[in-house]
């Protein structure tokens, strides 16, 4: 038995633009809704996480997150709080915060936590991601309890990447168990 969840988009740092999967899905999917940042560009934490604690607030039923980099990260966030509405999640590209060379403005975003999520969980990572290592992806993946998938020679899986409308994207956020089966239906 599957129910209708709510897809919440969590975009990264300066938003996703049109051309992103993560807008492209927004204009295609029945039951999506995008958090907004009051900042994309000079994100603080705890408003980021805030502003995802108040969207979720105003959702009834059950939800599955779809972020993306910095998204990825405030989504962890705020699984630290219990997130009972979220039933999954999609972490696309988490954004290694901790990184030396990680810009000064997503720095307030760390330490990464470690902590199992509370709900079921995949990572989605590039071998060749220029804001996190593979290595790192797959150490925060296992720290999480997620399930860990890598594509090859997609970068920061983003616009830039050319993945399009990213159908295998969905596929995987439909594989988070019977109760999204819904959001694959329409597609």
């Amino acid at each position: 038995m599957s129910v209708d969840a709510t897809v919440l988009i969590l975009p990264g740092l300066f938003d996703s633009g049109p051309a992103h999967w993560q807008s492209r899905w927004q204009q295609r999917l029945p039951r999506v809704e995008r958090v907004c940042q009051k900042n994309w560009s000079e994100p603080v934490l705890a408003n980021w996480v805030a502003a995802l604690a108040a969207h979720l607030a105003q959702i009834e039923g059950p939800v599955v997150l779809a972020a993306h980099s910095l998204g990825c990260i405030t989504a962890v966030y705020y699984a630290q709080r219990g997130a009972q509405q979220v039933i999954g999640a999609l972490l696309v590209a988490p954004a290694d915060v901790e990184r030396h060379s990680a810009p000064d403005v997503i720095k307030n975003f760390a330490p990464i936590p470690r902590a199992r999520l509370p709900f079921p969980a995949i990572v989605v990572a590039s071998d060749d991601d220029p804001y996190c290592e593979w290595q790192q992806s797959a150490v925060l993946a296992d720290a999480w309890g997620a399930e860990l998938v890598q594509l090859h020679g997609a970068g920061h899986i983003n616009s830039e990447s050319g993945l399009g409308d990213w159908e295998a994207g969905l596929e995987l956020l439909t594989a988070l168990g019977p109760r999204v089966e819904a959001i694959a239906t329409v597609w």
